[in-house]
């Protein structure tokens, strides 16, 4: 699960006390406007020590509401996707699909405030204004793997730059968006999955 997890953290993507009132609500403007961004990605992920441990790359496909594709291309072929509803974590070299409950599993990370406008899930998390974007923090309580979120917003304004992630285990995670389209058309079949024949099928939606 911690595999899935981080995926779920680097996916998926990411809020307000009073005082944080004001950021929270310019956040939550910006991405309106945000109604779906595809793009290729690199990844360099460093230990709490700033040194390199990995790099990767794939593409991520996002749109509103509660739809998420993350395909990671390297160092291993994994594929996140989420419908809204039912979440499939596909490891092509482990033949294993997982299915979660999308909302369950969103509810720990601040990453679902990319893509939703639920008024429960951004009380849960501080929103901070940056020189580059907005920096997201989950308030005292709350759990969840994501100790800090920074978005930064393309300098046209239309879509994301970078999402910097930082871990409860000190390891922090750069993305960079590239080849970025936003707010264009994108088929449903985008954010389906077909289980393979074959693979092994570990549900964990079932009772949650």
């Amino acid at each position: 699960m911690k595999k899935i997890n981080y995926l779920a953290l680097a996916i998926s993507c990411l809020l307000s006390a009073s005082v944080y009132a004001d950021d929270s609500q310019a956040l939550q403007d910006k991405l309106a406007g945000l109604k779906s961004f595809q793009a290729q990605f690199e990844q360099q992920v460093n230990d709490d020590q700033g040194q390199s441990i990995m790099q990767g790359k794939g593409n991520i496909a996002l749109q509103q509401p509660m739809m998420i594709r993350w395909q990671q291309a390297s160092p291993d072929d994994t594929l996140f996707v989420s419908n809204g509803e039912k979440t499939y974590y596909f490891d092509s070299f482990a033949e294993q699909v997982t299915i979660m409950n999308t909302h369950s599993l969103i509810d720990s990370t601040p990453f679902v405030l990319l893509t939703s406008k639920d008024p429960a899930q951004w009380q849960k998390y501080q929103v901070t204004a940056t020189a580059a974007g907005f920096s997201v923090t989950p308030n005292q309580g709350v759990e969840s793997q994501v100790e800090q979120l920074d978005i930064v917003f393309a300098k046209d304004q239309t879509g994301l730059a970078q999402l910097l992630v930082k871990d409860s285990s000190g390891q922090s995670s750069t993305f960079t968006f590239s080849d970025a389209k936003v707010n264009e058309s994108l088929a449903h079949s985008t954010f389906e999955f077909n289980i393979p024949e074959g693979v092994e099928i570990d549900d964990q939606s079932q009772g949650e």
